[in-house]
Parts: structure tokens; sequence; C-alpha cells
């Protein structure tokens, strides 16, 4: 069973677990059966609609590239709810069975009419109910948040970046980095325009694209690209093209959009990028795989098509959306990966725990810095969502990269990693 299939049984299980948990809450308040069925009714009548409007707005693969009010009022909240109920029923598992368990020793301990004081106090049964409630709650709780305010609360990254190779030319070069964009009704052409405005406000000298520009629907290209021509760097702006670009068939069409507004995609190809006479190997792909990712089909060997474009003899940068690429990079002698395609896990816990991340089921590279023998890899968040429009504990992210020479402490590796 795919990661996929698990959690959408795993969130059907949990329905039915707050369902029930619903009928439990009402049958202590009301006493009349037909008034408690009838609300069960109703809330499972909207519950069904809800379900049905979003399930065939995803299969239509039309999506708006601002905010509607259907976006606001019917999505957002079912969203939320899909989302939070799937970490709250994870959550309720251990409770439920330690309440299990205490059931079945009080009921033990009953037939032997030995009661266990401390187990039959309604005092401390109650406590337990109120804690067992508060963690339950806490997902939702941190989905609102995710929802209301941690999907756009952009960080500014600033990353410096040791390469033993770079030429004395490039000492304190800066590359600014937006991935992931996203173009829909939760990431509107006039919010991506306020990333820019942050992007731009860097000075850096290079600003770079790592993919998804677009999520399922090819008709939100060319609002997409009008929302980040305004993007301007001394050195150019460049980028390459992510999984989701593939997916909606748009890699050839966004590439020459965004030709014509100035922006470079590399795909398969490379770029001097010169100062004087020193210069670096610039090299960006499209989307590759190890494994098959959707209607992605696997590639190999990865980056097989940029090998005959690596200089041994210059500080190489490659541009991939996908981490997974950068064993391969290492290998191949590139110094320096930036990638993005995780959303650093995007409803992810990793301020507790490094390991509570999604993006973990299919990457070792969820977001931050990494390094090993041959070279160094940053994965950037992104700034926008896919299918749940919530970031908790992976906020949005532009990163500037600041080039220094001098040799990478390798051994320092991300805290993510």
């Amino acid at each position: 069973m795919s990661p996929f299939s698990a959690a959408f049984l795993i969130l059907g299980i949990a329905q039915v677990y707050f369902g029930w948990r619903g009928y439990r809450f009402l049958a202590r308040r009301i006493p009349s059966r037909i008034f408690r069925a009838a609300l069960m009714a109703v809330a499972a009548a909207a519950y069904w609609f809800l379900y049905q409007f979003n399930f065939a707005a995803w299969r239509s693969g039309h999506e708006t590239v601002y905010l509607t009010f259907r976006d606001a009022v019917l999505a957002a909240p079912f969203l939320w709810w899909a989302a939070s109920s799937l970490f709250a029923f994870l959550l309720a598992i251990p409770i439920e069975i330690v309440r299990g368990i205490a059931r079945g020793v009080r009921l033990l301990m009953a037939r032997r009419r030995a009661p266990d004081p401390a187990l039959e106090s309604p005092s401390r049964r109650h406590l337990l109910e109120h804690a067992a409630t508060a963690v339950i709650a806490t997902p939702f709780v941190a989905g609102a948040y995710g929802l209301f305010y941690g999907r756009i609360n952009v960080q500014v990254t600033p990353q410096p970046i040791r390469l033993a190779r770079l030429p004395r030319a490039f000492d304190g070069f800066r590359i600014c980095q937006l991935s992931d964009i996203h173009i829909g009704p939760f990431m509107p052409a006039d919010e991506i325009r306020k990333y820019v405005a942050i992007a731009n406000a860097q000075k850096a000298e290079m600003i770079v694209l790592t993919g998804d520009f677009v999520t399922f629907d090819p008709n939100t290209q060319e609002a997409v690209v009008d929302a980040l021509r305004g993007l301007r760097a001394p050195f150019g702006v460049y980028g390459c093209l992510g999984n989701h670009d593939m997916w909606a068939r748009v890699e050839d069409s966004i590439t020459e959009l965004f030709r014509q507004t100035g922006v470079r995609m590399l795909r398969g190809t490379n770029v001097p990028v010169t100062i004087g006479t020193d210069s670096f190997n610039f090299i960006g792909v499209d989307f590759q795989s190890p494994r098959r990712f959707g209607p992605s089909p696997p590639v190999w060997p990865l980056l097989g098509n940029i090998e005959g474009l690596v200089d041994r003899d210059r500080v190489n940068i490659l541009l991939s959306h996908n981490p997974d690429t950068f064993d391969r990079a290492a290998e191949l002698g590139i110094d320096l990966s930036l990638a993005g395609h995780t959303h650093g896990g995007q409803l992810a816990l990793e301020f507790i725990s490094p390991e509570i991340a999604p993006s973990r089921l299919v990457t070792p590279y969820v977001s931050g810095w990494f390094g090993k023998p041959g070279g160094q890899l940053y994965v950037n968040r992104g700034i926008g969502t896919i299918f749940i429009p919530m970031r908790v504990g992976a906020p949005p992210e532009i990163t500037v990269y600041s080039l220094t020479r001098g040799n990478p402490n390798l051994e320092s590796a991300s805290s993510n990693s």
C-alpha cells in the first residue's frame, strides 16, 4: 500500500472515530434520541456535501489564481478539518488504548469485588478525560494556525555557503532562491507579487526559481509567469522546472513564457556566470527521480543528461527541483545543489523531533543544508502549499545564499539531516 493510500484509509477511519465521539457528546447532553439522530444526519449531510464539493473540484483540475468565496467558505474549512482530524486521530489511538486497558482493569477489579478507589474516582476519570480532549484538540488549533498564519509567515533565511574552489571575484556573491510557488486560490497572483518584492529587496546578484510554478491546471501558467515577471537581479533570473510543471504538461510552454519575460529556464543545459576572467558553471535540470513518482517515470541514471556539462576545473552549481538528485550530484563533483520539492514537510513537527515530517516518507532531504564529500545541498521549503492550505512547523521560505571562499565543514550536517 502506498503512503497516500494508507493516509487516505486512516483518514476514513478517523472520520468514523470522530463521528462516534460526536454522537457520545450529544448523548450526554440531549436526552431525545430522535433529536440526536436528526443532528447527526444534518452533520453527515453537510460533511458529504463538502466532501463531494472538494473532491469534484480536485478532479476537475481547474484552479483559480485568486481566493474565491467558495474556496474560503467551502474548501478551506473542510481541508482544515481533514488534515487536523487525521493528526488528532493518530494522537487519539494511544489514548484510546490506555482507556481500554483502564476499563478492563476496572471491570476485572469489580468482578473480584475489590475495586481500586483510585481507578473508580469520578474526579480522576474526569481529569483524564479533559486531558485527553486537550491533547486531541491540539492538531485542530495547530491546523487553524497553519491555515491563517503559518502558510503566509515567510522567513528570509540567510545561508552562508563555503566553496573551496570559488574564484576570488565571486567571494560574497549572493543568490536568492524562490521555490514551489503553486499558484492557486491559496497562493494567488497578488500574494506572489509580495514575495517578488521581498526577493528583490534582498539585492542579491542572482535570483533562482526551483520549480513547481503550477499545481495541476495548465491554464494558470500565464498568471504565475506574469506574477513573477517583476523579479530583477544584476546577473539575471534563472530557473528549473518541477514535477507539477511536468504533470500539468506545461514544460515547453512555460519555458517560452518565462523566456519572454527575461527568465531563463535551464533544462539540461548550462551557462557560465562570469565576472572578468573568473566564472562558475551554472546547470539546471528538469524533475528527475530514481523511482516512479506519481505520473513521473523513474530516471536512471540520475543526472545522466548533464554528466557532460560538469566542468571539473570550475565550481559547479546545480538547480534541481528534487533533492534526491544530490547523492548523484556529489558523485559527479557538483559543488552545490539547490532544490525544493518537499515544502519542508508542510505539516511537520520537527520542533519536537527531526523525524516528524511527512516528506521523510519519500526523501531524507526534507529541508535545510546537507553536506557530504563531493558537494553540498540546500533544500528550500518553498512558498506555496499543496492539497492542504496549511503550514505547521515548516514556514514558507526565501533563501539568500552568500558564497564565500573556503573549505566547507561537511561534518556539520543540517539539523534536519
